[in-house]
């Protein structure tokens, strides 16, 4: 087969009969099959197919079988885990003598070094690792590489940690955003404003602040912050209960890691408690309530969604009281 050259998502990669693409992150997969298909021969034909439910001797036809209008073939088969599963052995012995016109793609969830499928494709073809970064810190380092790349954005340092923090690990929705920025910024240059100031994080950011306000014992800032998020998009409400239990969650790790010993700056940093200027103060907060005091905490705001859910009061006013309440658990309290 010709010696066509392609460079994929993660790393670069020459041509094959056999190439598997491995890794959870569907976002990594999807770049590295980019790759794949722009290093193919014009007009390729690219035929896809779901590995639960397809059947060897369909995709076997495939890759076999020439077509009338393409030089090529590439067959994509997604869910490739159970497909492997099915038929292991067969592929075996299909990559002893490949087709020499097409190329079989399986994306993969994971593929063991240990198991023979795996040497037969490493063999005659190639195996690529699409795992996306996890950390914070390497989240946004690759949104800072990708904002420029893809989008021809300049991302400062603090927005892409800002953007990381707001989305997680999730590439994909960080593409989306990214993308929406460009189009938004003619100029190019995104900074902590910009991403605030999109309408996708607007939302969040405030929910955000209102924890914050609580993590800092300022209750009757916290009831503002709710009230103002209420009257800017009504649907909020929904959010609230998922939004204090993330926070509550923050507070129980914080008192976990601080009893095995950990810094208190360790501790924010892994739990991406943000701006650094709050950090101080949720720690203080979480020391105050204690076990006893997130108990208490959790208990009341399964009391808030039990009354929401059941007609017992409006949302809006049962988040209140949950706030007035946690103001009172294990001291935290302030203005």
């Amino acid at each position: 087969m010709g010696g066509c050259g392609y460079k994929g998502g993660m790393g670069t990669l020459q041509s094959s009969p056999v190439v598997a693409l491995v890794g959870e992150d569907v976002f990594s997969q999807l770049q590295s099959l980019r790759g794949v298909v722009e290093s193919l021969p014009a007009g390729t034909q690219r035929v896809d197919v779901d590995g639960e439910v397809a059947e060897l001797a369909e995709v076997l036809d495939e890759l076999r079988s020439f077509s009338m209008f393409s030089p090529y073939k590439m067959v994509v088969v997604r869910n490739g885990d159970a497909f492997l599963t099915r038929f292991r052995e067969a592929l075996e012995d299909y990559l002893g003598g490949p087709s020499d016109s097409a190329t079989l793609v399986l994306r993969l969830g994971s593929l063991p070094k240990t198991q023979r499928i795996y040497k037969a494709i490493a063999k005659v073809g190639k195996i690529e690792e699409t795992a996306a970064p996890k950390k914070p810190g390497e989240v946004a380092a690759w949104a800072t590489r990708h904002a420029k790349s893809a989008h021809g954005l300049t991302l400062a340092g603090d927005a892409a940690r800002m953007l990381a923090d707001l989305v997680g690990s999730d590439l994909g929705r960080i593409d989306n955003e990214l993308a929406k920025l460009a189009l938004l910024h003619a100029d190019g240059r995104i900074d902590t404003g910009r991403i605030a100031g999109s309408v996708a994080f607007q939302r969040d950011q405030a929910m955000w602040d209102m924890t914050n306000a609580i993590s800092t014992g300022k209750v009757e800032e916290a009831v503002r912050r709710w009230r103002r998020l209420v009257q800017m998009d009504s649907s909020t409400e929904f959010r609230a209960v998922t939004w204090l239990a993330i926070w509550l969650e923050n507070v129980t790790k914080a008192l976990a890691m601080l009893e095995r010993g950990m810094a208190p700056g360790t501790i924010c940093q892994q739990l991406r408690i943000w701006p650094v200027d709050i950090q101080r103060p949720f720690m203080e907060t979480a020391r105050k309530m204690g076990k006893s005091g997130v108990k208490r905490a959790v208990e009341l705001l399964a009391e808030v969604d039990f009354r929401s859910k059941t007609g017992r009061g409006e949302m809006v006013r049962n988040v209140e009281a949950f706030l007035v309440g946690v103001g009172g658990v294990g001291g935290v309290r302030g203005r």
